[in-house]
C-alpha cells in the first residue's frame, strides 16, 4: 500500500504509562530546544523489542492521524493551533492534558483504491456513500458525499473514521 497507514491508534497498544510519560517529556523538551511553544507532532521511531525509541522528526502542525489524540483528551487541536497562532499561551501543558486521557481511539481511512490493482487510486462517480451516526464517540472526517467524483488530482484518502471506546479489550 505504498507505505501508507490506514489505522491509527492511542494510546499506543502495549506501552506502559511510564514509557509514554518518558516519550512525552522527550517531545517537550524537543520543542522547547529549538524554541516551538505552538501545537504540533514530535515523533519516534520505537523499537519493541528494546524499549528504545529514537527521534523522527518535529513538525510545527497537526498530523493527519491528530484526532486520536482530541478524542481521548477531549481537546480540540486544531482550535488550539489557531488559538497559539493569534498569539496566546497553550491552554493546557503536557501534563494537564495527560491527566485528561481516557479511552481508546481508532482511526480509519477510508481510500478511493482499486484493490484489484495494487491498491492504486481509483477515480470516478461515487454511487453510495453512508457514514455511520456521529456522537461524542463516533466522528466523519470528509468532504465528500454521494454523487462526488474522485478526480486524480487529489490524495485517494477520501474519509477518516474516528472512534471512541472505554478501552481495547
Amino acid at each position: 500500500r505504498r507505505n501508507q497507514k490506514v489505522l491509527e491508534e492511542a494510546p499506543a497498544p502495549g506501552m506502559s504509562a511510564e514509557l509514554r510519560a518518558t516519550m512525552g517529556d522527550s517531545a517537550v523538551n524537543a520543542a522547547k530546544a529549538v524554541g516551538y511553544e505552538g501545537a504540533g507532532t514530535v515523533e519516534f521511531i520505537f523499537d519493541a523489542e528494546t524499549n528504545d525509541y529514537f527521534f523522527m522528526e518535529m513538525n510545527t502542525r497537526l498530523q493527519v492521524e491528530h484526532p486520536v489524540s482530541e478524542m481521548i483528551t477531549g481537546r480540540d487541536l486544531v482550535q488550539w493551533q489557531l488559538h497559539v497562532a493569534k498569539g496566546h499561551p497553550l491552554p493546557a501543558n503536557q501534563e494537564e492534558i495527560n491527566a485528561t486521557v481516557k479511552g481508546h481511539a481508532i482511526e480509519a481511512r477510508i481510500y478511493a483504491e482499486d484493490p484489484d490493482n495494487g491498491f492504486l487510486p481509483a477515480v470516478g462517480k461515487l454511487h453510495h456513500v453512508r457514514y455511520p451516526e456521529v456522537n461524542g464517540e463516533t466522528r466523519v472526517e470528509t468532504g465528500i458525499k454521494t454523487g462526488d467524483e474522485v478526480s486524480i488530482f487529489y490524495d485517494p484518502m477520501i474519509a477518516k473514521l474516528v472512534v471512541l471506546v472505554n478501552s481495547r479489550a
